[in-house]
């Protein structure tokens, strides 16, 4: 069959009404309207527990393209993007002789590099194929002086991400429209930037939302040492007011109204091409958005509004109104692609499990970071209703139990020997998180020098997001 691939970025399972909304200052659900991917959920699969295997844009999307995590792929950062040195499931397409198309955001490291793609619409990569250097630098941290733009960039309006979605939009309508697509099979990844920030929505999604309902006072931190440090290094949050916090929330919702209208318009196109019935599609988020909870904006670290991510899957071969709850992984991908499109083979190479598999038992998924902010890295293990989070160097864990406290307030350390022993053990399944810091601190060590060193990485250019072309 077809498959049609479509990405949002920064885009929290609240974000969307099938997930059941957000909490406003006053603990009143504010349900997204999101009517078109609300009704893909319907005709499909929803995932309660899928996770992204970075809460980090680049580092996420390579393992996406490879269909394994960091610690097998060693792209661990925002300057160490997806080059094509591990194959992706877009090579084994390739090889099957099945047309493979990109429109939208990529972030790998250059468009000269053979990645997958027959043909790449409207790429979005890393700056200048090096990215966000700064984050390189973990010991020790540097300082990262560019985080009172996010609270300045808030509001209704148009900005060049809106554009870009637009022309997105645009190019996945008339690619999906050409008859050559009916001669044969095809594989799409169609992947926009919103709701990424800066949070600015066009003034008709974002008058959908009262931005008072969303006033708030900061959130302290959490006590724990590194989550502290990450959200230090990442102070968004000192240049909000409540007024600004609500205006930033408010847009942020606009802009998942808008991410919506433009998956209604792909979906759509879909339809009229008469392709609809021979065609799985997958809908997601390369991670997720904290939103000025516990202090934090963006991603960074593995709280659920940022690790957590929703995922939707429908058309043909999937059943309609399934709720899945067990743990997947956005690893999960690349074997779901290949068992779509019928490439021979079990696995196909792949660390992830096709999610048209019937749920596996008692399943097990990680998320790894190892990138700006945080000294050391940060494994989490989640499987059944538990979440462990392993910081590296002998820094304490974090365990929560996501039935009993769905919001992660209560952590619960090393209190419940019995979950602590079970989490390890999963853990030393998949990877030895002291050994991966070591080799992920070591290969960036060797990128630093490469480009440069210390010193020249500290006065280049700080910013917060991608640019995308201002047409």
């Amino acid at each position: 069959m077809n498959v049609l691939l479509i990405m949002a970025d920064e885009l929290s399972t609240w974000g969307l009404g099938c997930y059941g909304g957000y909490n406003d200052a006053n603990g009143v659900a504010v349900v997204p309207q999101t009517p078109h991917l609300d009704a893909l959920a319907a005709r499909g699969a929803l995932f309660d527990a899928a996770y992204t295997p970075s809460p980090m844009c680049v580092p996420t999307r390579a393992a996406i393209a490879c269909g394994r995590y960091l610690h097998e792929i060693g792209y661990w950062s925002s300057a160490e993007a997806y080059d094509g040195r591990v194959p992706s499931w877009g090579h084994r397409l390739q090889q099957a002789g099945i047309p493979v198309v990109s429109i939208g955001k990529l972030h790998y490291r250059s468009q000269t590099d053979s990645t997958g793609f027959d043909r790449q619409i409207e790429p979005i990569h890393i700056p200048e194929g090096i990215g966000w250097v700064r984050g390189l630098l973990r010991r020790p941290l540097a300082s990262y002086g560019a985080t009172a733009e996010l609270a300045q960039m808030i509001g209704p309006g148009d900005s060049d991400y809106i554009r870009f979605d637009r022309r997105v939009t645009a190019e996945a309508e008339r690619w999906l429209a050409d008859p050559a697509r009916r001669r044969r099979p095809w594989c799409a990844f169609v992947s926009f930037l919103s709701p990424h920030y800066p949070l600015i929505a066009p003034e008709a999604y974002y008058s959908l939302y009262d931005p008072k309902r969303f006033e708030a006072q900061a959130e302290p931190l959490p006590g724990h040492p590194i989550v502290r440090e990450i959200g230090t290094f990442f102070s968004h949050d000192d240049h909000f007011t409540p007024e600004t916090r609500g205006i930033a929330r408010a847009a942020y919702f606009g802009l998942c109204s808008f991410l919506d209208a433009q998956v209604g318009r792909v979906v759509a196109a879909l339809e009229a091409s008469g392709q609809a019935d021979d065609t799985l599609i997958l809908f997601t988020s390369d991670h997720g958005e904290m939103l000025g909870r516990k202090g934090f904006w963006g991603k960074y670290c593995m709280y659920d509004d940022s690790a957590r991510v929703p995922l939707i899957m429908a058309g043909a071969g999937v059943a309609a109104g399934e709720i899945r709850a067990d743990p997947v992984s956005l690893i999960d991908l690349a074997p779901t692609i290949c068992q779509a499109a019928a490439l021979p083979g079990p696995g196909h190479g792949f660390s992830g499990r096709s999610l048209l598999d019937p749920p596996t038992a008692d399943r097990t998924v990680i998320s790894e970071y190892h990138d700006g902010g945080s000294s050391v890295g940060i494994t989490m293990v989640r499987w059944g209703e538990w979440k462990y989070v392993h910081y590296a160097e002998g820094h304490p864990p974090q365990m929560f139990n996501l039935t009993r406290d769905p919001d992660e307030e209560r952590e619960l350390g090393t209190t419940e020997p019995e979950a602590l022993a079970d989490a390890q053990a999963r853990m030393a399944e998949i990877l030895d998180p002291e050994e991966t810091n070591t080799r992920a601190h070591a290969d960036q060590a060797r990128l630093v020098a490469e480009l440069g060193g210390r010193e020249k990485l500290l006065a280049a250019p700080q910013w917060n997001f991608t640019p995308a072309d201002s047409r």
